[in-house]
């Protein structure tokens, strides 16, 4: 018999009385089937297609991209990921109601890729179309005493996505049974509306469902078990809108820098019985964007240096998850980054609240597109009938994160030419100012000149813009606002470990081995280095920040090798798909991270046959000057070229030489180096000329050892954490091998299991699932998950011939 969760379980059996307060479930353990035949025992959050295999004929696209400038179809075979996430999939669970005792059932789903259809005992219970969105449905009314069977079917179409949107019920599922009654969780609307003198002033609504007696209201926020503040209204019956002003003294406001969070506690009560509650953290802080401060988060002006992600999780797919989430996140702030744009498309709750606790602004996005296609059978299909219902789910499920900064309501929308265009903007920014009248409201736009003609761009509270940096000042003479936000910009493009000879800087192209140079010279034909997005932020009073394409490489898009097989993951990441820094990586670090120094030498220095030939090096430093030795031999001394200006001034895209030379303003470049094995060595210089920091590198031996790091020493053994295990394959002086792509073998043992693998080369079609890969550029990267008993995780890596091994523990250990 399939297991049901024991805590719904318990709960339907014993509670013998009526529901007087909200118990919420989250509903894991589903059975999955593609055929409504064969079925199998999952855990939600579920990606059925992440297993693989990699095969071109999944979802296969003969299109022109017209947003990269193409107008004659040919055939894209990863444009989705060359995963089989095409088709129909149906998901079961099995509930057990001992009692009914409940008034309402609120069965929410966070996401679920695609077009849900939901079943309560064979009856429909509702749908929605959109897979990236959350939806709610009240199912007590088809509940019964006794079994019951919730049914979900999916169905993903072909050429419906740009990118890998994963498939299934990729986001948690949660049921929440209530009284008669409750408090609607959505809602909820806390926010801040003054700050002033450490004293801040908050506004929180709520609504009552199903009061039928007098009874008192009152809200409370309290720090930690501390309480800072609290007010009461006496209500009557049928009242259902509240609204409450408190206020908070010596309040700690919500940064990037300092994520402080408080505790409101909502409850409505009968004397002594609580009759309704609702609890949720929030930050305190204000947000406003002026022509005379630019983007001001508490009053602070600080620019924007934003990432863009795609919601997959690399080799977990789209399933989401916590640490992966966390790693991500981590990951980004330590290169610098203070915000995200979820691109493109609705968030998960879970990456919200994770962006509220670790300290991550986010532009939340909504739609790709609208009426006009972009792929056959895109959102465009359903616009018209959800677009609405879609921007509502959207505002009131995340409006209470302090993360969030803006909303977008779409992405390089190809009605931006139009007076259709300009009217479903006002439209649909006006349908989020009446659900959130604190948050302004942008969309990326990537044709500048139709988009300010037809006053497309001018509607919008915050004018964003898609790359060309060139066009900006033109674009802000246009704008009344007197700002521009760089929505998306860079599109910079490299494979890590990977370096070509000799170097061409310029507009990438298609190569044999399907490779891109890290030597970080390439850029597509719509973009720019990132250089060119420094000086603009730099240089530009006007420009209020960006949001680089992108943070992390994802599954699909696997520009500029659309047309290559096997190809199918982007090359756009500072960090590849594993995770793994990129050189790019430390170039943005060395601008973005005020908090730490940065000293990242390129290429490696092991190049056998290339002796007595040029192999360039770079530095990505935040030191002004620095000086390269070779085996001792200094190669110059090198500083940063501050009076180098970019493309706002010039008004027209960089030349390869132009971009060779305005590079020269952020890297620290060796060109004319001669390679000799042995060893070098940068000396970084601070501001007064002294010597500050030094790196180096050294020419790798034969193999000799593999180095195991994890991310985390221990997890929790909840059956659902992870740890990221970076394998390297070194010399027997720990110098990574870097052209190694042997493949290894990976065993586990005790308190958990093995869970995925990457190596972030985007021609690889080895299987993320199985536990064998090969090196790429001597790295790779395993994935650990955590059982639900506590113990030792051991984990042995092997290579193909046996000779060499290494193994690593992980402590999983139970929390409260």
């Amino acid at each position: 018999m399939f297991k049901k969760p024991f805590l719904l379980t318990f709960f339907l059996c014993f509670a013998h009385f009526v529901v007087a307060q909200n118990k919420e479930f989250e509903l894991k353990n589903w059975k999955f089937s593609r055929d409504k035949k064969h079925w199998q025992e999952v855990i939600i959050p579920h990606d059925w297609a992440i297993a693989g295999p990699f095969d071109k004929k999944w979802d296969l696209q003969m299109v022109a991209i017209s947003q990269n400038g193409e107008t004659q179809a040919t055939e894209k075979s990863g444009r989705s990921g060359a995963l089989p996430w095409i088709g129909e999939g149906w998901y079961e669970y099995a509930l057990e109601v001992k009692q009914k005792n409940f008034a309402h059932a609120i069965l929410c789903f966070d996401g679920a890729m695609s077009e849900p259809i939901v079943y309560v005992n064979g009856k429909e219970a509702g749908r929605w179309a959109y897979g990236y969105n959350a939806f709610r449905l009240d199912i007590a009314p088809l509940l019964r005493q006794g079994a019951n069977t919730l049914l979900v079917h999916l169905n993903n179409r072909e050429e419906s996505s740009r990118w890998y949107p994963g498939a299934g019920i990729y986001r948690p599922v949660k049921l929440t049974f209530t009284p008669q009654t409750y408090i609607d969780d959505w809602s909820v609307f806390a926010r801040t509306t003054a700050i002033h003198q450490q004293k801040a002033t908050l506004m929180v609504d709520f609504s009552v469902v199903g009061l039928s007696k007098r009874a008192t209201a009152t809200v409370e926020i309290f720090d930690g078990k501390k309480l800072c503040a609290q007010d009461s209204q006496a209500i009557v019956a049928h009242q259902k809108d509240l609204q409450f002003t408190l206020t908070l003294p010596n309040a700690q406001l919500w940064t990037p820098e300092t994520p402080h969070l408080y505790n409101i506690r909502i409850r409505i009560k009968d004397g002594k019985h609580i009759l309704a509650s609702h609890q949720l953290k929030t930050g305190v802080r204000t947000i406003n964007v002026t022509k005379e401060k630019g983007f001001q988060l508490n009053g602070q002006m600080r620019k924007i240096q934003g990432v863009c992600l795609h919601h997959d999780l690399g080799p977990l797919g789209a399933a989401v998850n916590k640490a992966a989430l966390i790693r991500q996140i981590k990951l980004m702030k330590e290169m610098g980054a203070d915000a995200i744009r979820t691109a493109h498309n609705m968030p998960s709750q879970l990456q919200m609240e994770l962006c509220d606790s670790l300290g991550m602004m986010v532009m939340a996005e909504s739609f790709d597109m609208w009426h006009y296609p972009k792929c056959k059978n895109g959102y465009a299909i359903f616009f018209d009938e959800w677009a609405e219902k879609d921007i509502e789910n959207l505002v009131r499920n995340h409006r209470n994160h302090p993360s969030i900064i803006m909303w977008s309501i779409g992405n390089e929308i190809p009605e931006q030419w139009s007076d259709e265009g300009r009217e479903i903007s006002e439209r649909l920014q006006s349908l989020i100012h009446q659900f959130d009248p604190t948050r302004p409201v942008t969309q990326g736009k990537d044709r500048a000149e139709e988009a300010l003609k037809s006053g497309f761009a001018q509607v919008m509270d915050v004018p964003g813009f898609n790359y060309r940096v060139y066009k900006y000042g033109r674009n802000i003479a246009q704008l009344p606002k007197g700002f521009l936000l760089g929505a998306e910009t860079a599109s910079t493009v490299s494979s890590r470990g990977v370096y070509k000879f000799p170097l061409k800087w310029g507009v990438v192209e298609a190569d044999q081995d399907g490779q891109v140079s890290s030597y970080d010279l390439n850029w597509c034909s719509w973009s720019n280095l990132p250089e060119e997005d420094f000086m603009a932020m730099e240089d530009e009073p006007y420009t209020i920040g960006q949001f680089i394409w992108t943070g992390i490489d994802y599954l699909g898009e696997p520009t500029p090798y659309d047309e290559y097989w096997p190809s199918r993951s982007s090359y756009f990441g500072a960090c590849d798909l594993a995770g793994l820094p990129k050189d790019r990586y430390y170039l943005y670090r060395s601008i973005w991270n005020k908090k730490a120094h940065t000293l990242h030498l390129l290429p490696h220095w092991t190049w056998n046959g290339r002796e007595g030939q040029n192999v360039p090096v770079f530095c990505y430093t935040d030191y002004p000057e620095a000086e390269l030795f070779v085996n001792g031999k200094s190669q110059g001394r090198r500083k940063k070229n501050s009076n180098v200006t970019g493309e706002t001034k010039t008004g027209h895209p960089a030349t390869p030489e132009e971009a060779q030379k305005r590079a020269e303003r952020y890297r620290l470049m060796w060109k004319d180096v001669v390679y000799e094995p042995g060893e070098i060595k940068v000396v970084a210089y601070d501001e007064k000329g002294n010597k500050a920091a030094e790196k180096s590198i050294r020419t790798a031996g034969s193999p000799a050892r593999l180095l195991l790091e994890s991310d985390r020493k221990t997890i929790s053994a909840d059956g659902n954490d992870l740890a990221y295990i970076t394998v390297s394959l070194t010399d027997d002086k720990g110098e990574l091998i870097p052209f190694a792509n042997e493949r290894l073998h990976f065993f586990v043992e005790g308190a958990g299991r093995f869970k995925a693998v990457c190596n972030g080369d985007a021609t690889s079609l080895e299987s993320f699932t199985e536990p064998r890969m090969q090196l790429f550029n001597g790295k790779l990267v395993v994935t650990l998950q955590s059982l639900s008993q506590a113990g030792d995780i051991r984990l042995r890596v092997t290579n193909e011939k046996g000779n060499i091994s290494e193994t690593i523990v992980i402590k999983s250990v139970k929390r409260n």
